[in-house]
């Protein structure tokens, strides 16, 4: 785990990678960028998840869908990041953006990242300095890696060719999205035929702390038995929270539905 993960101290003692602030709100699109303004781990980029980390939304294909690869490999090198450099992320949501920027990148064979866990509230606490510098994008030369297009995800069509060969469903969101008692976002309440419920705020305690090997198990109870997982939530990007606890457990296989519920129910 602490190859996926790392803390404050070790961040703070001196390990050198490019560090992105992922913070963002799905309620104010503004506040992420804003909060990063007001004070940020110095060095940091900032990347907003409907600028950087998502496409423009379409009529299908979910609400944050993938962003284009050569234009986020552009991105990336903006910021110094080759395929094998170091990188750190951090929000304030429990792993909620960060885990998006690391499945993206993951996907797309760069080094995976490591998340600060606890995020820049542990980072603070630690008695790290918060900075206002905003650092200037500038590749100094690097070209955008060569990426090979993502991988480790399905579409709708992939998803029920998973299900027809006996995959298991994972749906990320608050229990009662699930059910369908309510739907603040989406058009349409419930969840895909099949699914199991695992709540992506599971995945770590209140402070932001990934929870324990013993922890997560407990999270993810017999879904772990299952000989395929695809993972999906409102509109992939929570999602990657539940995903990369799964990576930690060894199960990199698992997929993700990028367009998620939003998708599914564009089509009902």
């Amino acid at each position: 785990m602490t190859t996926m993960l790392i803390e404050a101290d070790e961040l703070l003692s001196g390990y050198q990678a490019v560090v992105f602030d992922c913070r963002f709100s799905l309620a104010d699109s503004q506040e992420g960028r804003a909060l990063y303004e007001q004070g940020h781990i110095p060095g940091a980029y900032y990347l907003g998840l409907n600028h950087d980390l998502a496409a423009p939304r379409g009529a299908h294909g979910g609400r944050h869908p993938l962003p284009d690869p050569a234009e986020f490999a552009s991105t990336l090198a903006e910021c110094g990041v080759g395929l094998d450099t170091r990188v750190v992320v951090y929000d304030d949501s429990r792993l909620g953006f960060a885990a998006r920027l690391w499945w993206l990148m993951r996907s797309l064979g760069y080094r995976p990242p490591r998340l600060l866990n606890g995020g820049y509230r542990a980072y603070l606490l630690a008695g790290g300095p918060a900075d206002t510098a905003l650092p200037i994008r500038d590749s100094n030369g690097l070209a955008p890696s060569l990426v090979r297009g993502y991988t480790g995800y399905c579409d709708i069509e992939g998803v029920s060719a998973a299900q027809a060969k006996g995959a298991l469903l994972v749906d990320s969101r608050e229990a009662r999205r699930f059910v369908g008692i309510e739907e603040p976002i989406d058009a349409v309440a419930g969840h895909i035929p099949g699914a199991v419920n695992r709540p992506w705020q599971g995945v770590t305690s209140a402070e932001g702390r990934v929870l324990s090997r013993a922890g997560l198990h407990a999270h993810f109870g017999e879904a772990l038995d299952a000989q395929q997982l695809v993972v999906y939530c409102g509109s992939g990007v929570t999602a990657c929270v539940n995903l990369f606890s799964l990576a930690l457990l060894g199960r990199e296989d698992a997929a993700l539905y990028p367009g998620s519920w939003s998708d599914w129910c564009s089509y009902l």
